[in-house]
């Protein structure tokens, strides 16, 4: 399985400060939520680890490896990445588009086979979208659209994802089916990042958590550690009242 480092990064955000260097790694079986308020440079964190933006400074490793040294191909067939905006390039039906999700596997005109729909058949079942695959991605709503590019990833089979706001659009049973499935794939021994804007989904389903300032500064660690409504409080300006709720805090705006 892979592993995905951060070495004394620093992401490039415009009229920002280096700010806090960060020496993460994402691991097997890890559930990492980057938290943080608007402008704090989740996204561009994302984009930094898979190697679409280039950092400040740093260095980002896959598998012991520089990230910039290695093809887009390489990265491709170890790395998904779901982006928080989408752009349709060509039409294209549901069944096509998660099978874009095998193209780092194949030659450049080599066709898919047996293989490569079975997996895409699989992920839109997995995300309730076998129903769908006949339709064209332009006329699905913003929901069925971020569960297709879930769909996508999980066809391509990465061993790490880099999910950005992966419940955006979601309705409430499809955050909790694509949190669950995020969590499924850590349990089967890869490695789940991703942005959220919603701490109580970060606090019920992630392992780890890294909190990203808007000044730059920034803390990680395990979840139980990071979940402290001071740090937490610090982070979005706001002040929290928590509960416990199945065995997972809660945490609401105070009055």
């Amino acid at each position: 399985m892979s592993r995905l480092e951060a070495r004394r990064l620093v992401i490039d955000i415009p009229g920002r400060g280096d700010g806090r260097a960060l020496d993460v790694c994402l691991e097997p079986g890890q559930v990492w939520g980057v938290l943080g308020p608007n402008g704090a440079g989740k996204t561009t964190l994302l984009h930094t680890l898979a190697g679409l933006r280039a950092p400040r400074s740093g260095q980002v490793r896959l598998d012991g490896r520089p990230l910039s040294g290695l093809g887009r191909r390489q990265v491709a067939r170890r790395l998904g990445l779901v982006f928080q905006e989408r752009h349709d390039g060509f039409p294209a039906t549901v069944r096509e588009t998660a099978l874009i999700g095998r193209h780092p596997y194949l030659s450049p005109w080599q066709m898919e086979g047996a293989e490569e729909l079975r997996l895409a058949e699989a992920a839109l079942e997995r995300l309730d979208l076998t129903h769908l695959a006949e339709r064209l991605v332009g006329t699905l709503s913003g929901g069925e659209r971020q569960r297709l590019a879930i769909a996508t990833v999980l066809t391509q089979a990465p061993a790490l994802w880099l999910a950005d706001e992966p419940t955006n659009h979601l309705d409430l049973h499809h955050q909790t089916e694509v949190m669950a499935l995020l969590a499924e794939e850590a349990s089967a021994g890869r490695a789940v990042m991703m942005c959220l804007h919603d701490l109580n989904l970060a606090a019920r389903w992630c392992s780890h958590l890294l909190l990203l300032y808007p000044d730059g500064e920034a803390c990680w660690g395990s979840a139980e550690t990071m979940l402290v409504p001071a740090a937490l409080e610090a982070l979005y300006g706001q002040r929290l009242a928590t509960a416990w709720v199945d065995g997972a805090p809660v945490f609401v705006p105070a009055r």
